[in-house]
């Protein structure tokens, strides 16, 4: 199937692009397209497109900012790092929305009300992203995605760049994708104990589809609506997600119960060594990669590398040594509960720190 699409998508691309570029009229339509959210992970935040309609010269394509090759060499350090070039593509509508009702996602419609002189403007600058170098861009989860791409590109052929960010105004970055998250315990855990300092900013970039069709409901371009309505283009059938008990807290509470009891020594060298590993990565994440989500990362308070060196003091049985790294771990978890007071992922590490603070005392009291 995925290599069905990218052959349509190089067609399609090919063929639009070597034949003489249509005139626009009157009658041509510009409008942002909508993927709501389902349950699959690659689909929890939605995603943004652009169409093009005008049925007197048969148009009807979508030029779409979201597309990736997974054969890119070294395809997961580059997403990793944050250098991996995404890049847009056009593409008949037809296929568009023949995937999305594959998926059983629901999409909306918003027509946006242009000049014509902004319309062809729009098309031109639309052309230009397709079918030149600039068609390659480099990814960033908030600040460059389907979305922003779309946003920017609107807004580069109005004078008054009306699209802005008018919600979350008390919400952080992070507080927002908590709740597209949480129905998946395990993802929503990791990526927030992986994102840094960015993420607890106040949300100002207009950065999530569903965000911006919910923002260009009540933008005014000269004195008017930038868009219209949303029409609903296609409604999936609800689909209700079944409650996974090995994808929730109450798994990771067994897990984590499992530790408090044995309390051996091994069981704490392999506890300590799986949260000083992670400690390290994050540590080492932060230097390598460019996204700056991941930047200064205080969930090292929690995830210490300093349980590695701890590690080797218990195996070598220096009780001295182990006492004082543990003392110092304990006091790190305390300053880092008092910064998490106010974040949306204190719940869901709560029993992380209960029981590696558990542990901790322990060994600090151990004769």
């Amino acid at each position: 199937m995925l290599k069905k699409l990218f052959l349509l998508i190089f067609l399609s691309e090919s063929l639009f692009g070597l034949s003489q570029i249509p005139s626009i009229s009157e009658s041509t339509k510009f409008s942002i397209v909508t993927v709501d959210i389902s349950t699959e992970v690659h689909t929890l935040y939605g995603h943004t497109a652009l169409r093009v309609k005008d049925l007197t010269t048969n148009i009807d394509v979508v030029y779409n900012y979201g597309m990736f090759d997974f054969r890119t060499e070294n395809f997961l350090l580059k997403f990793v790092k944050g250098d991996l070039q995404y890049y847009a593509a056009v593409y008949p509508y037809s296929d568009f929305e023949y995937g999305y009702k594959e998926e059983n996602r629901s999409y909306y419609e918003q027509e946006l009300n242009l000049s014509l002189t902004e319309k062809q403007e729009l098309f031109n600058k639309l052309n230009n992203s397709v079918f030149t170098e600039d068609k390659f861009y480099t990814y960033k989860f908030i600040d460059r995605n389907c979305t922003t791409k779309v946003i920017d590109i609107v807004n580069s052929v109005l004078k008054d760049s009306p699209i802005k960010n008018t919600l979350h105004k008390e919400d952080s970055y992070r507080d927002i994708l908590f709740d597209y998250q949480k129905n998946h315990f395990y993802l929503n855990l990791g990526i927030n104990i992986i994102f840094g300092h960015r993420p607890d900013e106040q949300a100002s970039v207009l950065f999530l589809p569903l965000d911006l069709m919910e923002v260009l409901k009540n933008t005014k371009h000269q004195g008017k609506l930038l868009a219209e309505k949303p029409i609903n283009s296609f409604i999936a059938p609800k689909v209700d997600e079944p409650f996974h008990f090995f994808d929730s807290i109450y798994s990771l509470i067994v897990i984590l119960s499992v530790f408090v009891i044995i309390n051996k020594r091994w069981s704490n060298v392999i506890y300590f060594s799986l949260f000083g590993l992670i400690g390290m990565f994050f540590c080492l994440v932060g230097f390598y990669s460019l996204h700056r989500e991941v930047l200064w990362n205080y969930n090292v308070l929690l995830f210490s590398p300093l349980y590695l060196a701890l590690v080797y003091f218990l195996i070598k049985n220096k009780t001295i040594w182990v006492k004082k790294i543990s003392l110092i771990s304990l006091l790190l978890i305390a300053c880092y509960v008092l910064y998490m007071f106010n974040k949306a992922h204190l719940i869901i590490v709560m029993p992380i720190i209960l029981t590696t603070s558990i542990q901790l005392f322990r060994l600090y009291i151990k004769k």
